[in-house]
């Protein structure tokens, strides 16, 4: 199969919502089951909620059941734009309210064990859910072990990572808010694979556009362990023009992976010595959420092998794993290919309980990034099965020209406004 969209049609797409998980797989709602089937789905971001939401859309009368410890969901797109004064949290926090009104029962408790032979969800209070299919999105959890001197607890008081929407967002927004004009910020990716690509880099350039209205003698360092990232060139080109001298990237070569940090004297250990920063932003390597390790969902690399055709996992049947968690090929992990996940794996659920094989998907990925106020890039690409797995469909999609004028560059951060606020609607609304 093959697929060829145009970069003006792929952005008008998510303008106007139409953009979806496998294009074309949801033209109604499927005939209703004859027996009640019951589908559980842990963890309710990008991926869960939407597998929920279509699941229902697909079948009203199959029972849905969303477990989702908390009340609300801090989404980590646009996160970085809290940190420049640009959003709220309140702004970007979504709630379970119209999940509930669908006829999706929403339990506010966490999952901390699975059963994959009785089919059983074990909840924190002792409770358990039985299922027929299992839906399992638990995002990710960190390697704290990797980077000497840093840890959980180092995170959530003076050196967040801000990789999970919130408290640790505010924290690190406070910092910048409390640091002295003139102080040096420190963004520290890890390898990868990681949450959002791009994240880091939109960050440093969100921290520089505060740093530049409000302290314009600070600067930031991003200390790199890659050789290269995603959109490298039209972020380097972005903060050459809107923050010349303001952010620094150092490269493996330059000393850029993180070894140690300490925190007394607020710096971190390179291959070429101490670097010291008023605020100090440390993103660890990363790996499946914790229940996934918990449930023998994960390999070797900490990630979870799945049939690309369902996201059934390869390790246990009737076990479904989506978002940042799974091994999907090509496909970066992010809000929006989490959601094109949890679509697939929604429809795909639908036909294996009625005996029918899964149709090959199509999926879906887009990543804005803000470099400024009014100066937004984006990469994007369509997906579809290969015989090595999941693969990017050559010439879809596409990313921002690198000579792209002003008006394209404002255009571009529009679209990612209207992207956000689509997707916010079509999973949580």
């Amino acid at each position: 199969m093959s697929m060829n969209i145009s970069r003006r049609d792929f952005n008008k797409m998510f303008l106007t919502g139409v953009a979806g998980a496998s294009l074309g797989l949801f033209g109604g709602a499927l005939p209703a089951f004859a027996a009640r089937h019951r589908v559980v789905v842990i963890g309710g971001g990008f991926g869960g909620a939407s597998a929920a939401k279509y699941l229902k859309k697909l079948d009203p009368t199959l029972s849905v059941t969303l477990v989702e410890p908390k009340a609300a969901y801090v989404t980590c797109p646009f996160s970085n734009w809290v940190l420049a004064g640009l959003k709220t949290i309140p702004e970007i926090t979504q709630t379970y309210t119209a999940l509930a009104n669908r006829g999706i029962t929403i339990v506010p408790e966490a999952a901390v064990s699975i059963d994959p032979v009785k089919s059983l969800v074990t909840l924190k209070s002792g409770k358990v859910l039985n299922y027929d299919r299992l839906i399992v999105s638990p995002g990710i959890d960190f390697k704290w072990d990797t980077i000497e001197g840093y840890n959980q607890g180092l995170a959530e008081s003076r050196m967040p990572h801000a990789y999970q929407a919130g408290p640790q967002t505010e924290l690190l927004h406070r910092q910048l808010l409390d640091m002295k004009d003139g102080g040096t910020v420190l963004v520290c990716p890890p390898a990868n694979p990681f949450r959002c690509p791009p994240g880091p880099y939109e960050r440093a350039s969100l921290i520089a556009h505060y740093l530049k209205e409000n302290k314009p003698k600070s600067k930031v360092i991003i200390l790199d362990p890659k050789e290269k990232f995603s959109k490298q060139g039209l972020f380097t080109k972005g903060w050459a023009r809107l923050y010349p001298g303001m952010i620094e990237w150092r490269g493996p070569a330059a000393g850029g992976k993180v070894l140690a940090v300490d925190s007394s004297a607020m710096s971190v250990k390179t291959d070429l010595g101490m670097v010291k920063g008023d605020v100090i932003n440390i993103i660890p390597p990363q790996k499946a959420g914790q229940l996934a390790f918990i449930a023998g969902l994960t390999d070797q690399s900490g990630w979870c092998p799945v049939n690309p055709t369902s996201f059934e996992s390869t390790i246990h049947k009737n076990i479904h794993v989506i978002g940042d968690a799974c091994k999907a090929g090509a496909m970066p992990k992010s809000g929006f290919a989490a959601s094109s996940q949890g679509k697939v794996a929604a429809a795909a659920i639908i036909r294996l309980l009625r005996g029918q094989e899964p149709a090959p998907p199509s999926l879906v990925n887009t990543c804005y990034s803000l470099i400024g106020q009014g100066y937004g890039i984006s990469v994007a690409g369509v997906y579809h099965l290969s015989p090595e797995g999941i693969a990017e469909i050559p010439g879809s999609g596409g990313l921002t020209p690198i000579d792209a004028n002003d008006d394209q560059l404002e255009q571009e951060a529009m679209f990612a406004r209207g992207w956000y606020n689509n997707i916010v609607r079509d999973i949580w609304g």
